[in-house]
């Protein structure tokens, strides 16, 4: 089947800020039993050591797996380890510049908030997907703006003007068993999601039901 997206539909899972790799290598794998398709590394505490131990662990588990797999922020270290790809927000280089860096090949995901024009301002770099979030309160950003569940329709417009396979619009902030299907319905191709899923008792039994939806829409 080909896909109409450069970025995989259903369940991205990002992973909470663990030092232990064994914990954090287990709870991988038990999402991706459970269908997570795609894994961002994030860890905003971490020295460069062990963001670099970590990330080069957790590449060879996705690869294993199947899972594609991206850096948050830090696209050199993406670069260096050859990651699929590397997810930036505002703060962060700009797109831009670790476009022209890193070359047409690696995925480039972006924080699009809840700016539609922002979206489509970055769409010209060849990204993968266009975030937008907080579309719920989130413990690992509680400062973050809300976003309406109608910018997801927004950006479903905006890259539905581009080439196939056109970029994918991703969900992020306070996703849950029990808002996923209804952030599926409002046009998201993709739900980012931490604590839900890793924290969850059975990290399986819950990235199966929070991929559901998507196997729907």
């Amino acid at each position: 089947m080909i896909s109409t997206t450069k970025f995989p539909r259903g369940l991205y899972g990002v992973t909470p800020e663990w030092d232990d790799p064994v914990r954090l290598e287990d709870a991988v794998r038990a999402a991706a039993r459970g269908g997570m398709r795609a894994l961002q590394l994030r860890h905003k505490t971490a020295d460069a050591a062990l963001r670099r131990s970590l990330a080069v662990r957790i590449q060879e588990v996705c690869k294993e797996l199947g899972v594609v797999f991206l850096i948050n922020d830090d696209w050199r270290l993406a670069q260096e380890i050859q990651a699929d790809g590397v997810h930036l927000g505002q703060h962060d280089d700009a797109p831009d510049l670790v476009r022209r860096a890193l070359g047409p090949d690696m995925l480039l995901g972006v924080s699009c908030y809840a700016d539609p024009l922002r979206a489509q301002s970055l769409i010209q770099y060849d990204v993968a997907y266009i975030a937008f979030g907080a579309m719920f309160a989130s413990q690992t950003k509680p400062l973050a703006p809300a976003a309406p569940l109608a910018v997801l329709q927004a950006g479903r417009k905006i890259c539905l003007e581009q080439a196939m396979p056109r970029p994918a619009v991703v969900a992020i902030g306070g996703i849950n068993l029990d808002n996923a299907q209804t952030i599926a319905q409002a046009g998201a191709d993709a739900i980012a999601v931490v604590g839900s899923l890793f924290l969850a008792t059975d990290i399986e039994a819950t990235a199966r039901a929070l991929a559901a939806p998507f196997s729907l829409t």
